[in-house]
């Protein structure tokens, strides 16, 4: 995990789906708990997605603040 990937969290928006327009870093933990049983999307989207999932399941969305507000 690169500092790059924490700040694609907080810019980079989901492009489809009921979630479409929400930052990835705001995803709700049901939505990437399903993603992360059905198979992420390949590419980068996929690789963020499931960082994403790891750090909610984790309980560290808090580590993702300081940099929402730098934004």
């Amino acid at each position: 995990m690169q500092v790059q990937d924490l700040e694609c969290l907080v810019t980079v928006t989901m492009p489809f789906g009921k979630y479409k327009g929400r930052l990835i870093s705001d995803l709700p933990g049901h939505y990437l708990n399903w993603f992360a049983r059905e198979g992420f999307p390949r590419g980068e989207l996929g690789r963020l997605l499931a960082l994403m999932h790891e750090m909610d399941h984790n309980g560290l969305r808090g580590l993702l603040d300081p940099l929402r507000k730098r934004g």
